[in-house]
């Protein structure tokens, strides 16, 4: 039985084998397993994410992030002598202004100029902040978003170590706004035709946005889990989707979050407001073990890092020792794990 009070990032650990650790993405989208875990009953059953309409019914609505990935990646060298230099940029703090991280730092002090593309974009240090991170400002001659989507990489995580051939099969096919650091992953399984088949059956489809930090994927660091601090993170949620959710509510239906972005976001307005309305703003919502869930039914997510805040996240939802089980079912089954990895619907 878990302690709430005393939990341990230990407590949230699972042994994995590195085979089951997607490298690349499946084709077609829809075609991922899904591991299906009732909430409440912890019963589980198999099947694929194409036949995610039979888990779901006329009223319910799914709310999905549509944050896109920015090619946040980018390979330049020190103006004055061709030294290797690596930013990812993390926020955008002003016009052409970034919060980054670069490697190798120490080559990166205030003052220091760099240049990346042959030329297509040039940056200055202008800050160094406590945890190490850069403010850097950026020059380029045209747009900005342009040069970065001409010479970016995107930001895989650090486990996926196979080459992406196609760029957009790490972001969703409703991405839209430009601003994330990470795919909200959670939604890379969705096609087009699935999403209009799924309004075609009367199930409800509504879009917030909250702009993936890399801080999603740090480390817990800390043994204890209460002490942990999360980052902060950019949301938006439109006048429709809170319309959308709060007479979905009304009429019985069920909402349905698809990924742990997507829930932060409903859950921090709910938390701030006491209701569902249109806002924006910035969240650093913890959601572990004894929250309280304030607009969630269901929830459509990956399968995550052992000892992580996601993991910690569906355990509050799915309950401990449900996520856990389905976990250990999950490994031995062989499904795929992260990113790129299988899908898991709690409801």
């Amino acid at each position: 039985m878990l302690d709430i009070n005393n939990m341990k990032k230990s407590d949230f650990f699972y042994d994995l084998p590195e085979e089951l650790i997607a490298q690349t993405p499946i084709e077609p989208r829809n075609a991922s397993r899904m591991l299906v875990l009732g909430r409440d009953s912890g019963e589980i059953t198999h099947d694929h994410f194409y036949n995610l309409c039979g888990h779901l019914r006329k009223g319910d609505l799914l709310v999905l992030n549509d944050s896109r990935v920015l090619p946040a990646r980018i390979y330049g060298e020190k103006e004055d002598n061709g030294t290797f230099i690596e930013f990812l940029l993390l926020e955008q703090k002003e016009n052409m202004v970034w919060e980054i991280l670069c490697r190798p730092g120490k080559k990166a002090k205030v003052g220091t100029r760099f240049t990346f593309g042959g030329g297509k974009l040039r940056a200055e240090i202008t800050d160094v902040l406590e945890d190490g991170n850069r403010i850097a400002r950026f020059e380029c001659e045209g747009s900005f978003f342009a040069a970065l989507d001409e010479i970016g990489q995107m930001p895989l995580p650090p486990y996926i170590k196979e080459k992406l051939e196609d760029k957009e099969r790490y972001q969703t096919v409703y991405s839209h706004e430009l601003g994330s650091a990470a795919a909200p992953t959670a939604g890379l399984h969705f096609t087009k035709e699935m999403l209009a088949d799924i309004e075609s059956r009367g199930i409800n489809i509504a879009y917030v946005t909250l702009h993936v930090g890399l801080g999603t994927f740090r480390p817990v660091k800390e043994d204890k889990v209460l002490d942990h601090k999360m980052h902060s993170e950019h949301y938006e949620l439109p006048e429709r989707t809170a319309a959308l959710i709060n007479d979905t509510k009304k009429n019985g239906g069920r909402v349905i979050a698809v990924g742990t972005t997507s829930c932060r976001t409903l859950e921090s307005v709910a938390s701030l407001y006491n209701e569902i309305r249109p806002c924006e703003g910035y969240t650093d919502i913890f959601i572990y073990p004894g929250y309280e869930f304030k607009v969630l039914d269901g929830l459509i997510t990956n399968f995550h890092l052992p000892e992580s805040t996601l993991i910690m996240l569906v355990s509050a939802f799915a309950g401990y020792e449900n996520t856990m089980n389905a976990y250990s079912i999950a490994v031995k089954e062989k499904y795929r794990f992260f990113s790129f990895g299988d899908s898991m619907l709690i409801i």
